[in-house]
């Protein structure tokens, strides 16, 4: 064996990757004068020790458990889904028209007609993609990333000239029916006593995002489609002399992947906002890729991950507030962790591995 042991490479490979992320990130907050364990604790009080923050950090997990998955499906039929970021938008296209122009009597149905319409909405606009990889041979990160410039100019278009209320400047729709508004935890999880998560966005969209990670453990390892769409990804070759059609998983594959960058906007659109609004995503469906990395392309992973971004989005919002410390840079330290943990996540993987090739050798 030329390996490290799957555990490792699963437990150990991210979090070396985030302690040197964190020690980089220590020096920069050094560098301007800031106090790196003061602003740690801010972190973790604004985001962990309330309830309030856990809802902001559940809400923004909700996002990148779904843009995650997506990336994940893609990555397991290896394929670099770059588009999330255009397939939730147009999935909040898709929750829109059904919560604008269907009445719904209630928000349980109307969620279900908002997920079906999210789902298909993406799906749809990474079609195109899929099929010009499959049939064509254009690559699907050229093709996705273009697809997400087209579908902000087409959300655009719509808001501005079609859905947008008479009289409003907003590019925005108009305000959805109050029958289609999702419960929040504060209505969920709120006693007569004790008003728990006041005034967070998180809703019961996160529910869905975690029946989402079962069903992607499922389809991915418990299903005829998953051992193909996994046996396509190890080796194209192999997967055609099986009899397993590259076309098929090509386009099915990414149809899932796009279904699921769909449905974040069950959670921005259906959920928080309660209308359709430009630039609702706020960089999701990239995030999605780094959190996909860091979690193995494994939905448990991905949901780990998404958490720990979760943190990072709402202590970074808890530092710009209570510090001196510049929104800029909490964009930078939130590149940092990404950077570490993806792009450089072979960095941290090749001397471990090397380490346990040495110890496995001493040992024989």
């Amino acid at each position: 064996m030329d390996r490290m042991p799957a555990w490792a490479d699963a437990i150990l490979v991210p979090l070396i990757s985030l302690f040197l992320a964190a020690i980089l990130s220590a020096l920069v907050i050094l560098a301007i004068g800031e106090s790196p364990s003061q602003a740690f604790w801010l972190m973790v009080d604004g985001a962990l020790m309330r309830s309030s923050g856990w809802g902001y950090t559940l809400y923004y997990a909700t996002n990148f458990i779904f843009t995650g998955l997506a990336v994940a499906v893609a990555f397991h039929a290896r394929m670099f889904n770059i588009g999330g970021e255009g397939q939730a938008m147009i999935g909040g296209l898709g929750v829109a028209l059904v919560c604008l122009f269907i009445p719904w009597p209630h928000w349980s149905i109307a969620l279900i007609g908002a997920t079906l319409a999210a789902g298909l909405f993406g799906a749809a606009w990474a079609l195109i993609p899929a099929y010009l990889q499959a049939k064509r041979g254009s690559h699907i990160v050229i093709t996705t990333i273009m697809f997400n410039f087209i579908a902000a100019a087409v959300l655009n278009y719509v808001l501005v000239n079609l859905l947008r209320p008479a009289g409003a400047m907003d590019p925005a729709t108009a305000k959805f029916p109050e029958a289609t508004h999702l419960p929040t935890f504060q209505q969920m999880f709120s006693t007569a006593e004790t008003a728990l998560f006041r005034g967070s966005p998180a809703n019961v969209s996160f529910f869905i995002a975690l029946a989402a990670c079962l069903a992607v453990w499922v389809l991915i390892w418990r299903t005829r489609l998953g051992y193909e769409i996994r046996a396509f990804g190890n080796s194209e070759t192999a997967a055609r002399y099986a009899g397993i059609s590259p076309v098929r998983i090509t386009v099915v594959a990414m149809l899932i992947s796009g279904g699921l960058a769909g449905l974040m906007a069950l959670n921005t659109t259906m959920g928080e906002a309660e209308r359709l609004v430009m630039n609702a995503t706020e960089g999701a469906g990239f995030i999605g890729i780094a959190v996909a990395l860091m979690g193995r392309s494994h939905p448990l992973g991905v949901l780990l991950a998404a958490i720990l971004f979760g943190f990072l989005y709402q202590g970074g919002a808890e530092l710009a507030l209570w510090t001196d410390i510049p929104r800029e840079l909490i964009v930078v330290i939130q590149a940092l962790v990404i950077l570490f943990t993806g792009a450089l996540d072979n960095m941290v993987r090749m001397p471990l591995q090397k380490l346990f090739m040495a110890l496995r050798r001493k040992g024989a």
